[in-house]
């Protein structure tokens, strides 16, 4: 059963297509087909699509007294005449009538009387895509009169008026939308002053460069030179180890930098501890690059001399340092060689870190320094190197090329004849491993010791690739992988840890195959890659299949 209009529940009646305002007191909204129609007109101008889309939407005008102290419909002695006048311009008939309604009743005229004229001159308009002409003084009159009274509107009333004006078509640099523009943007809130920047200098800008989140991820070299020119007296040891850990994190082997720390570092000595020299020391070993400064490593050794029993394990720090550069001091050597320091750093938080260099200094005492005749690590004390690959190796697994090189040994090879990730005494983590007869066959790597003795038996063997003379004629090849991240950045220089890592393994007796990025990354497909493989193992003349055993 079908409810009567206006019963509770019932649908509002549909109204007119063309309506653009809602009637006294109630919420006012243009309907969607007048919307459309003033985009889709051919006439509508970017002023009123601009304001249509951008401006907020309409609010009733009269929810409440206005500024001048109006009051609700029904209430007070002024409500009578208020009212009387906002019926009869929403009842005009013509525009030239709402003129008059506001021209000749100046004392009754409120600020949302203007919005209501607004909206009837659309309604007497019309939904037609080009308005019916209007006499033009009545139209500059009307504007007259909004502009005449637009300051003492509310910052809602200019609202609504200015985006009715703009619906109508009003040009946006006519003056009724630039008056009413102007007026609301004198409303809105100023805007607080931009805080001063601090005049930074030198050193003040190299340490805010160099601490700021975007610069730390995106190195950018340019820059690096450009901060080098700071004056000496401006820098101060926060900067420079704000630099060095840039330069090291990102691989930037920039001599003109490096040698500027340096030289802080001989210049500063009297002032800095071994907490802080560890940091400004580091980028020289990472990066490989020994600096020209004469007093560089004089310099180190007295802050060693000085500092080694108050910071432990800072002292190691810039020992592993300086062995990445092949220039350990003998008398530190002795220092964390004694027993008294080795007790210490056995019961701190980080006694495992501590053992692992002084393994590692063990190592290259053994390879690199035959005159060292002071104390060493005792064999007990002594763990694996780098048992694994090393972190930034794992991090970045997906872009390394070791899972392409393995499949490729495995079918040109078979799985039996080499060995991947093994760790070999003193504990480095090698890539691939090949066992190789006397005539160059590849041997199942199974059935032989894949292992070298580690120390070598006697110097002379231990800087051999393979001698037929010694009792063990198999020879151990490694396939060294280098890649990308294992070089100084846009350099050809081997960061130290890599570079010492090839050198101990070479000093020990192992022959090196190194694999460099740029020709794995040429090879297309896995079967250019064999190709690849095959002939670097042929040219160290290596045999395998049914014609190498």
């Amino acid at each position: 059963m079908r409810r009567p209009r206006g019963e509770p529940g019932s649908r509002a009646p549909r109204p007119t297509e063309g309506a653009i305002c809602a009637g006294p007191g109630e919420p006012w909204s243009p309907s969607p087909n007048s919307m459309l129609r003033v985009l889709l007109s051919a006439q509508a101008s970017s002023a009123r699509l601009s304001g249509l889309l951008l401006l907020p939407p309409l609010q009733p005008c009269c929810l409440g007294p206005s500024k001048w102290g109006d009051r609700p419909s029904g209430g007070g002695p002024h409500a009578g005449p208020v009212q009387g006048l906002q019926r009869l311009l929403e009842q005009a008939r013509s525009p030239g009538e709402l003129l008059r309604w506001l021209g000749q009743n100046p004392t009754k005229v409120r600020a949302h009387h203007y919005p209501v004229a607004l909206r009837r001159l659309g309604q007497l308009l019309g939904p037609r895509p080009g308005p019916p002409p209007v006499e033009q003084v009545t139209l500059q009159d009307l504007s007259q009169l909004i502009i005449r009274n637009c300051p003492s509107f509310d910052i809602h009333t200019i609202h609504v008026c200015l985006h009715l004006a703009v619906l109508l078509g009003f040009p946006s640099d006519g003056p009724l939308v630039t008056a009413l523009e102007q007026e609301r943007k004198f409303r809105l809130p100023p805007k607080p002053p931009p805080p001063l920047q601090p005049v930074l200098r030198g050193g003040q800008r190299l340490e805010a460069a160099l601490s700021c989140p975007h610069f730390l991820r995106h190195p950018q070299q340019h820059l690096i030179h450009s901060l080098a020119e700071a004056r000496p007296e401006e820098l101060t040891p926060h900067v420079m180890v704000l630099l060095a850990q840039h330069l090291a994190r990102h691989r930037l082997r920039e001599p003109q930098l490096l040698e500027a720390i340096a030289h802080f570092l001989v210049v500063q000595e009297a002032q800095l501890n071994s907490k802080v020299v560890q940091k400004l020391v580091l980028p020289f070993g990472r990066l490989n690059y020994l600096p020209l400064e004469q007093q560089f490593m004089p310099c180190l050794e007295r802050i060693l001399a000085r500092e080694a029993g108050m910071a432990p394990l800072a002292t190691v720090n810039i020992l592993m340092s300086l062995c990445q550069l092949r220039c350990l001091p003998f008398r530190a050597l002795h220092f964390v060689f004694s027993p008294g320091f080795i007790d210490h750093v056995s019961d701190t938080p980080y006694a495992l870190i501590v053992r692992r260099y002084l393994s590692l200094l063990d190592t290259a005492v053994e390879l690199e320094l035959p005159g060292y005749r002071g104390p060493r690590l005792p064999r007990r004390q002594q763990v694996p190197i780098f048992p694994q690959p090393l972190i930034t190796d794992r991090a970045r697994s997906k872009y390394s090329h070791k899972d392409i090189v393995a499949e490729g040994l495995r079918q040109l090879l078979g799985e039996e004849k080499y060995r991947q990730d093994l760790t070999v005494p003193p504990g480095y983590c090698t890539d691939f491993l090949l066992c190789v007869s006397s005539n160059g066959a590849v041997l199942p790597v199974r059935t032989q010791d894949p292992f070298l003795p580690y120390p070598p038996r006697s110097c002379l063997q231990s800087q051999a690739a393979w001698n037929p003379t010694t009792q063990d004629s198999t020879q151990r090849v490694l396939l060294i992988l280098r890649e990308r991240w294992h070089f100084c950045r846009d350099s050809r220089v081997l960061l130290g840890s890599r570079a010492l890592r090839e050198r101990h393994l070479g000093l020990i007796g192992y022959q090196l195959l190194p694999l460099p990025f740029e020709e794995l990354e040429s090879q297309r497909g896995l079967p250019q890659l064999k190709s690849y493989l095959r002939q670097k193992l042929q040219a160290l003349g290596l045999r395998w299949g049914p014609e190498g055993g």
